[in-house]
Formats: structure tokens, sequence, C-alpha cells
């Protein structure tokens, strides 16, 4: 390797840098709020980059925070023999954070985490479950729907269906509602969230159980399914809803704390009550690593039925690090707090090219 000293660089997009954009292209401003929201592990993270540089500075590196719109120049002036880019955010439509591994490609850097072909694949919900579905993983047929009219009818579901935004995350645009009971109800909600978002939505057979996520941090590189974590997220509900996300989360969950309205999700082990459902879990994601190409850093979503029936719901290549789930992933799976066990991360894939 380079004598330079080894440097990991986090690039994320701001809240305020989507919001100023969504409104410049046309979007209401309380609309584009929402949107913006799902970038909130930005600002939730921005207060412990001190904490994150002190970390890598004990283990031999050195760290730089670089806003999305500032990443092509800075990635184009790096040594590839001693940059690590790690991106935290998303993003090919609403969001841009997909553009941040094919600049890492293309200037010829070292990637923590997914490719580029992931980071796309994942924010369109509807191509994704054609994907994991054709690699024969449990997850619901969708339907897609598009201001009130059909462009793939879902399938007939007796407990009905549950309706969602296609390519955007965090809540947005699920409703109290959101479950609907019939075809009709359904299409009034695509209405819904194309005349606020301009988005697709896809319609799920509704499926019962408990929502459970799988959070993934490979602290070494040989690290494997073992050290997924696999909780029930029990918020006392049936599934959150955009104004649930809302208050957990940025400027607004701040808010919402100072006011003593803020509510975390109780998080439970699914071994505990389960054995057999973890088991499946930890079995289809091997199947993700090695089908689709997940690594080093991911989240899944599931729901978990009483009789140990595992639904496959979505898959996020950048799960939200700040946020209350995975520091408690990263304090009970690998017994640090989320900036040394970013650091340690990091540090761990050095080594790997310092012995190559």
């Amino acid at each position: 390797m380079s004598s330079r000293r080894p440097k990991l660089i986090l690039v994320y997009e701001p809240e305020k840098a989507c919001f100023e954009r969504l409104v410049a292209d046309g979007h209401v401003a309380g609309r584009a709020a929402e949107i913006a929201s799902y970038l909130a592990q930005s600002t939730d993270i921005a207060p412990e980059f001190d904490a994150l540089a002190a970390a890598c500075q004990t283990r031999g590196l050195s760290f730089a925070p670089v806003a999305l719109d500032d990443a092509a120049n800075v990635l184009a002036g790096e040594d590839p023999k001693t940059t690590l880019v790690w991106t935290l955010t998303d993003g090919i439509a609403y969001f841009r954070g997909g553009a941040a591994p094919a600049l890492a490609r293309l200037n010829g850097l070292k990637l923590l985490g997914a490719d580029d072909a992931l980071f796309a694949l994942c924010q369109d919900k509807f191509r994704s479950g054609a994907v994991l579905g054709a690699l024969g993983l449990p997850v619901p047929q969708s339907g897609l729907a598009r201001d009130g009219r059909w462009l793939v009818e879902p399938p007939a579901s007796p407990a009905g269906w549950f309706v969602k935004p296609n390519r955007l995350g965090a809540k947005i645009g699920i409703w109290p509602d959101s479950r609907s009971r019939d075809l009709g109800h359904a299409l009034e909600l695509s209405r819904r969230v194309f005349a606020d978002y301009r988005d697709d939505v896809v319609v799920q057979p509704y499926v019962t159980g408990r929502n459970a996520r799988a959070s993934f941090l490979g602290l070494k590189p040989d690290t494997g399914v073992e050290a997924l974590g696999i909780v029930i997220v029990d918020s006392g509900s049936d599934f959150q809803t955009m104004e649930d996300s809302l208050a957990l989360y940025g400027d607004t969950g701040e808010a919402a704390r100072a006011a003593g309205t803020y509510a975390e999700p109780v998080l439970l082990p699914v071994a505990a009550s389960q054995p057999r459902a973890d088991a499946r879990i930890r079995r289809i994601a091997q199947n993700l690593i090695a089908g689709l190409g997940l690594r080093d850093v991911f989240s899944i979503d599931f729901r978990v039925e009483a009789d140990d029936s595992v639904h496959l719901i979505e898959f996020e290549v950048c799960p939200g690090l700040p946020c209350f789930d995975f520091r408690a992933y990263c304090r009970t799976q690998w017994e640090m707090g989320l900036a040394d066990a970013m650091a340690e991360t990091a540090a761990s894939r050095f080594s790997r090219l310092a012995a190559s």
C-alpha cells in the first residue's frame, strides 16, 4: 500500500439539499419535506462526525464526511490505494446517493457495501420483488399501479392488500388505511400517492404476522450470517406509518423527543421465541448474499407468522446507521457504539488490503 494514511470517506446526501432540489422541481414544500425525511439519517449522523474521526484516528485512519454534491470533485482527487468509500444513503430517483458507489468505481476507489447495481435495484420495490421471486425467495407477488390504473394487476388475496409507494422509503406515503380491503381502494391510494409524490404504488397481498428486521455489519471481511441481528420490531401496531417514522428521526424526531411524544419501538430477538423462524431468515440472508451480492452492511425486512412462516418484504443496502435499531445491533452483536463499529469495519478492510 501507499505510505499515505488510509482514509475513510463517508458520502451522504443532506436533507436540506434534497428538499431544495425537490421544491425547484415543482414539489409542494410539505410533500418535499416528507420525501427528504428519508435522509434524516444524514441529519442524525452529522453530530457524530467528530466521534467518527476520533474512532478512525485511534485505528490509524483519517475520516472525511463528504456531502453528495461535492463527491464527484472530492473522489476524483483521491488515491485508489489508500481510500475506502462508504455511502450512507441510497437513491436513484428522489434521492441520488446511488451515484456515490458509481463515482467510487469510476475513480478506481475501494467501496464498502454493495455495488451500484444493487443500489438501483433496492430502490425500486416492484423490480426488486421480481428479482427476489426469480431467486425462489418467499416474497409476496406484487401488482403495480400508477395514478388510478393498473400497470400489473395483483393476485387475489382474501386478506386484502398492502399498498405502498414503489420508490420511496422511510414509510413515506404509508397511511393508516394503506392496508386495503378492496382493489378499488388500492387504486384510490395510488391516485393519492401519485398526486402527493409522483410515484407508482406496489400492491401486495397482505400477510399476517409480526414485523422483523435482520441487520448486518461485516465488522471483519469474513463475517457471515451468524452475525445477523434478527429482531421483531414491535411498534404497538400492525405496521408503521409515515407519521410514526417522522417521529423517530431527524429534526422532526428531535422535536418529538423534546415534547415527550417519542415512542421508540421495542426490539425482541426472534430466536428467543421463534428459533425456527430465525434459522429460516438466516438461510434467506445467505441466499441474498450468494445470489444477489449483498455484503458488508445491509438490512432485510420480514413478516414472521406464528407458525414460523417467513415473508421477505424488502432489503436495504444503506440501512439507517444512526437509527435506534442499528445502534442496538452494534451494541448487542459487536459490543460497540456506532462510531467505533464503523471505524473498526473500515480498519479491517484496510488490513486486508495491506495483507494482499
